[in-house]
């Protein structure tokens, strides 16, 4: 496994156990506010596509709740991952209708936390497993 992987693992769980042990203890959920913050609009409160924005946009706004209900119950955690960052694109997929928020959480991490050295790809990858983590636990059973 190459270095950065290894790295990109240890940093997703360092996110993770931050965010549950700040979940237990403070009630603050870094993946809902995520979501809130850049997704709702689109794809509403609770996830069904339904989102101020949705009725505007040029294609149906997708529903987060079922993406494991149509990927034969396995929450689909890398597919998502690419979709979020977006900073990938593949040509073959067509046009982004979705804006590429691994290259936004990169800028304002930049803007953000300037004042020490830190890793920006690890703050990135960070934001979105959050994110990944909500709209994981808002899957229909």
């Amino acid at each position: 496994m190459k270095p950065t992987n290894v790295a990109a693992m240890i940093a997703g769980a360092i996110v993770l156990s931050f965010a549950s042990s700040t979940l237990a203890a403070d009630k603050i959920d870094p993946g809902k506010r995520e979501y809130d913050d850049n997704c709702a609009a689109c794809h509403g409160t609770k996830g069904k596509g339904d989102g101020s924005i949705a009725p505007e946009m040029k294609t149906k706004v997708p529903d987060l709740t079922v993406l494991a209900k149509n990927n034969g119950g396995v929450f689909p955690t890398a597919r998502v991952y690419e979709v979020i960052d977006g900073r990938h694109e593949v040509k073959a997929h067509g046009w982004r209708d979705m804006p590429v928020w691994g290259t936004e959480y990169l800028v304002k991490g930049g803007s953000t936390y300037d004042d020490y050295p830190y890793d920006r790809e690890s703050f990135v990858r960070g934001r979105i497993l959050a994110l990944i983590d909500y709209l994981n636990r808002l899957q229909t059973k």
